[in-house]
């Protein structure tokens, strides 16, 4: 039980980085919307950090309902 613990903490800091990572790209502009730019598909690295925060918000989904299912 101690080990999906420690793999709920390290997907945990692992989303939160790469959530962080995201929103730096958004810039201050778009925050308050006045931004003019247009709404472009994401490519390179960016996609594929996309697909990673998506894959680790599922991990971790999964990893906490292992650990409240198994404590029991």
């Amino acid at each position: 039980m101690d080990i999906l613990k420690i793999i709920q903490i390290v997907i945990s800091v692992l989303l939160i980085i790469s959530i962080l990572l995201q929103s730096r790209g958004a810039g201050l502009g778009g925050v308050f919307g006045g931004s003019g730019s247009v709404f472009l598909t994401k490519r390179g690295i960016e996609k594929k950090l996309f697909i990673f925060t998506i894959i680790l918000a599922i991990a971790f989904f999964g990893i906490s309902l292992a650990s409240v299912f198994l404590n029991k």
